[in-house]
């Protein structure tokens, strides 16, 4: 399979981001939203199969020693090929010596553990959709 990866936000619709974070059960949001969310974000990585967007991910860092994963998604059709391993490596190397962190989706925490993500302790989470996270089996 050939997957081009793009490092930047130019020319992304936005749209579609969202379209696939719906369709693979995950949080999504107008647009609009999406777009000023990977704009800010201190890498991100898109990925293409003959110029269709099939996934995505992004880390928010202060660049030094802390980075957090958000929104790493792929279309369930080309899930298991590779892309998800490709975007979660290239966020990884463009966060060099800095501790990451990221809340999986309940059931995906094995796909993290291939990168040697652990489970945390200590983590704690404030939601702003609270009830629904935890019907979703983010938090007790």
């Amino acid at each position: 399979m050939d997957i081009r990866l793009q490092f930047d936000t130019s020319g992304i619709n936005f749209q579609q981001v969202s379209d696939v974070l719906q369709t693979v059960g995950m949080a999504y949001h107008a647009a609009a939203l999406h777009q000023r969310a990977f704009e800010n974000s201190f890498v991100v990585v898109f990925a293409f199969s003959r110029n269709q967007l099939i996934g995505f991910g992004r880390a928010i860092s202060d660049g030094a020693y802390q980075a957090a994963l958000y929104d790493i998604a792929v279309l369930p059709e080309y899930q298991g090929e590779g892309v998800g391993k490709l975007i979660v490596e290239n966020i990884v190397r463009h966060c060099p010596n800095c501790n990451l962190i990221l809340y999986a989706a309940p059931g995906k925490d094995k796909f993290y553990e291939k990168f040697s993500f652990r489970r945390m302790l200590t983590g704690m989470a404030l939601f702003t959709n609270a009830d629904k996270m935890s019907e979703r089996g983010f938090t007790e």
